[in-house]
């Protein structure tokens, strides 16, 4: 199934989803790594994230070629708070393999982390969409296609915030940051290779607008339906309006 150029995979399961878009993963950055000695690759931290990351640690990948960046963080969390995005990654998967190196947002800060980006821009990205159709916290009220910036802080909305919640990351709405530091959408539409992780039925709104609706901002994802090699995988579930 394709959308404009978005490729889109569906499978019965999360668990199938993730082991494919991991296989896929590990290809394209063999590809890249036969390209150059060494690559950026950008890494979403959320729990939709959780199958494609695990299979993802069983591939066979040169990850001492590999230096690691995430795409964004919270504003007023310490560094090392369990609902930290540097945190979760590291857990998961930033401990687990052999990377030449990892780099948090949380060491460099706002400015810091854009220019490292301008001089090491991501070779992939791998992400997910949120319920309002966010990619990394590119908001709706915030994105832009053409944004000027690399690295922006951003106002959280309601939607993305209670997000947090759904997803068992904090407990409360009110313990939810108000804002985040994000990379914005031309960084990552400017990587050669796109990873899209999109599980569970409370996806499956957002999904049908990147997929079906207009490209347009109201629905951030949807500009990876521009991408020329981007790839969109789901569960049933998320893609049960389609």
């Amino acid at each position: 199934m394709k959308a404009d150029q978005l490729n889109i995979k569906v499978f019965p399961t999360r668990s199938e989803m993730g082991k494919a878009a991991a296989k896929d993963a590990a290809e394209g950055l063999g590809k890249l790594l036969s390209q150059r000695e060494e690559i950026y690759v950008m890494f979403a931290a959320a729990p939709s994230q959780n199958d494609f990351l695990e299979a993802l640690t069983e591939q066979d990948v040169p990850w001492n070629r590999v230096n690691a960046l995430h795409m964004d963080e919270y504003v007023g969390l310490p560094s090392d708070a369990p609902q930290a995005f540097g945190t979760w990654l590291k857990e998961r998967i930033f401990s687990r393999l052999p990377f030449k190196s990892v780099h948090y947002i949380s060491d460099y800060g706002v400015r810091g982390y854009a220019d490292l980006l301008a001089e090491c821009p991501p070779d992939a990205v791998f992400c997910g969409i949120g319920e309002n159709g966010h990619i990394a916290f590119n908001d709706p009220h915030v994105a832009l296609f053409d944004d000027p910036e690399i690295v922006k802080v951003v106002d959280l909305d309601l939607v993305c915030r209670t997000q947090q919640v759904h997803d068992g990351c904090f407990p409360d709405l009110e313990s939810v940051p108000l804002q985040a530091a994000t990379v914005t959408i031309p960084v990552m539409m400017e990587a050669p290779l796109i990873i899209c992780v999109v599980p569970c039925i409370s996806k499956a709104a957002a999904v049908k607008a990147a997929v079906n609706g207009p490209v347009t901002t109201a629905c951030p994802a949807s500009i990876l339906r521009l991408h020329p090699n981007a790839t969109l995988y789901c569960d049933k579930d998320s893609a049960s309006l389609l």
